[in-house]
């Protein structure tokens, strides 16, 4: 089955199997079993076996997963079993933190430049790793010298359209959006954060289990 036919929410939950495995590893674990990482994650194990099942078998009844194999077959699945290079639009408090996160690199997203507009930042480098910070009017060139595959939008809400239609443009075929608004592209794959709907939905939960019942 190919990626597009794939319904989304499992990929996500295919990331969370992947993280969490790391961690039975990382404690010492050979094995696992679908009720195990329902268990940990808050899913159902059939649901686990069925997300799994969209791409071949990984385990036998009785036994559960090989846990390496299994973290390498999730690497294969989500494309991370080789480097993505990522670049980032907007040199502000998302985008230099997010260029910081070594989580990203710890997972084959290598962040190699960030793009500015403020003459101040154009120029300079951030973090640990030295990631350069070019002018925006370089996007396109830069895209293409350092193969960038990834494109990250970190601008404000009302830049956020034009930066993106300029990715496109550029090539970019996959874009993770941090900007709080909706934005309307065609052949590219797009990932919204909206960090500020996280908050939102914790608070009407806490919220309404203290004030939902009368």
């Amino acid at each position: 089955m190919s990626p597009k036919k794939i319904p989304d929410p499992v990929a996500k939950r295919l990331a969370l199997y992947h993280r969490c495995v790391n961690t039975l590893l990382n404690q010492g674990k050979d094995t696992t079993s679908s009720k195990e990482l329902g268990e940990r994650l808050s899913l159902k194990a059939s649901q686990i076996r069925k997300d799994l099942s969209y791409f071949g078998d990984f385990g036998k009844r009785g036994m559960g997963y090989n846990l390496k194999y299994l973290r390498e077959s999730l690497e294969h699945i989500l494309g991370i079993s080789k480097p993505w290079n990522v670049g980032i639009v907007g040199a502000g408090n998302i985008g230099t933190a997010l260029s910081n996160y070594q989580g990203l690199l710890k997972d084959g997203y290598k962040v190699v430049a960030l793009f500015d507009r403020n003459p101040s930042k154009i120029g300079t480098f951030v973090g640990t790793q030295k990631i350069p910070i070019y002018s925006l009017n370089e996007l396109c060139d830069k895209i293409k010298e350092l193969s960038i595959e990834i494109g990250v939008i970190a601008v404000p809400a009302n830049h956020a359209q034009s930066i993106a239609d300029r990715l496109v443009e550029c090539g970019i075929k996959g874009i993770v959006n941090f900007a709080p608004m909706k934005l309307y592209l065609k052949n590219v794959i797009l990932e919204d954060v909206d960090i500020s709907i996280s908050f939102k939905s914790l608070t009407f939960k806490i919220w309404g289990s203290s004030h939902g019942k009368t």
